[in-house]
């Protein structure tokens, strides 16, 4: 819901260390970030909420830093945005799992399935209406966004994520309510740009 408008903030934020990065390949930065979110995911699995919640934020910091270095360094690509997206994916997929392996409550294991499942098919609603978008010459180089693909805003995005993964590292035992939640609110995600899809394509 806030990416639009904290994604500037963000890259300023990240300015001086993308600078000190410059050389180094973005893509290389991601697959660092995915490191750090699957170890995060490890901890996670092991009961090990602080370690967990350090590594979920630094894969954060380094995933931010992966597009503010190839802007800086003029090497974006199409590759470098799809592969960035995709070991985000994996992320996201791992740590929420990760949480399922350590708990033996039935239901942090049913609303850790609802929460993928959520998920899923959120990553379809978006990912396949950005194709429509693009394909109408409608998505991210005729909006200015900077990424690859157009990201229509919506109540669940990147922000969003971040405070909801980090809430599930602090405070483990309220697992239940809070991957309920974010699956409800990824759910409206859903039905938003299926009612604005119907509106607009």
């Amino acid at each position: 819901m806030f990416d639009h408008l904290l994604r500037g903030t963000k890259d300023r934020l990240l300015a001086p260390l993308a600078s000190l990065l410059r050389d180094v390949q973005p893509n290389m930065l991601s697959f660092m970030a995915l490191l750090l979110g699957l170890a995060a995911a490890v901890a996670a699995a092991g009961g090990r909420w602080r370690v967990g919640a350090v590594l979920w934020l630094a894969n954060r910091v380094v995933d931010g830093l992966d597009g503010s270095v190839a802007r800086l360094s003029g090497t974006q690509t199409d590759f470098g945005g799809y592969f960035d997206i995709l070991l985000d994916f994996v992320v996201y997929a791992a740590i929420p799992l990760g949480f399922a392996v350590h708990s033996v409550e039935r239901g942090v294991l049913v609303m850790a399935v609802l929460l993928e499942g959520a998920f899923f098919v959120n990553a379809c609603s978006w990912m396949y209406l950005a194709a429509v978008l693009e394909k109408r010459a409608s998505g991210a180089g005729a909006s200015g966004e900077l990424t690859t693909v157009t990201m229509p805003p919506a109540l669940i995005a990147g922000f969003e994520t971040i405070v909801f993964f980090t809430l599930f590292f602090l405070f483990p035992d309220r697992l239940v309510t809070l991957f309920a939640l974010m699956s409800a609110l990824v759910g409206i995600n859903v039905i938003q740009r299926l009612l604005w899809a119907r509106k607009v394509l």
